[in-house]
């Protein structure tokens, strides 16, 4: 979940929208049928051949969080996404850390407001490439002050690293009122929104919940595209 970013209180300043050349105009595609890319901070590509890898900021929450994003780190590398879990470093939410790294940490209601986590890619990093970011998960999650439904804490500590390598809420204006309101997202044949679907997206099922659906791969494949289309590897 991730509207106004409050992590990002000390990175907005450097965010604002990439100013495309023409070149990149011609060649660059930031939103498709159930995805969309997060160029209002910059970000419309990963490097093809950069490791990224998803870090923490103590053990205890490697141990914690490495369970639910192992599915989806493998559904990403499949799409040709060099990501790994990795260790442990040091995470201030204020400043990102080294390039490709995404740190999770957790943060007491980092939207100020209580079950909702953020996550945010490094902002304007060169040429459009992603350079990692900041994921902060809402601490109540796991001191009883903030119970949810299961499928719902899954698909939301895999939808905050997503943000970070670069894709943003794919909403969009279904029923023409004007506005794309939470939860409006198109579906699968089979009902199923992105897992990137704001606030809450993703399976619901015990086998699938955690799981990229295949319009937020359809988004990875766009940031690489970009990317090669760029002439970056």
């Amino acid at each position: 979940m991730r509207k106004t970013l409050v992590l990002a209180a000390a990175l907005a300043a450097s965010a604002c929208a990439l100013a495309a050349t023409p070149t990149q105009a011609a060649t660059i595609t930031t939103k498709g049928i159930g995805w969309k890319l997060a160029t209002q901070l910059g970000v419309t590509s990963l490097s093809p051949s950069r490791q990224y890898t998803i870090t923490f900021a103590t053990a205890a929450m490697k141990t914690r969080y490495t369970p639910y994003l192992t599915a989806a780190v493998s559904q990403i590398n499949a799409a040709r996404v060099h990501l790994k879990i990795g260790g442990v470093e040091t995470v201030d939410p204020s400043k990102c850390g080294p390039v490709g790294h995404i740190q999770i940490t957790e943060m007491y209601r980092p939207m100020g407001r209580g079950g909702y986590s953020q996550g945010m890619p490094c902002p304007n990093p060169p040429k459009g490439v992603g350079a990692g970011g900041i994921v902060a998960i809402d601490s109540e999650y796991w001191d009883g002050t903030w119970p949810m439904q299961t499928y719902k804490l899954r698909n939301t500590i895999v939808h905050e690293p997503l943000h970070a390598l670069g894709l943003d809420h794919p909403n969009v204006d279904l029923n023409r009122d004007g506005k794309a309101a939470d939860y409006e997202c198109v579906a699968t044949a089979y009902g199923n929104t992105p897992i990137m679907c704001s606030p809450n997206g993703g399976y619901r099922t015990a086998a699938n919940m955690g799981k990229l659906v295949g319009h937020d791969i359809d988004g990875l494949k766009a940031l690489l595209a970009n990317a090669r289309a760029q002439g970056i590897e």
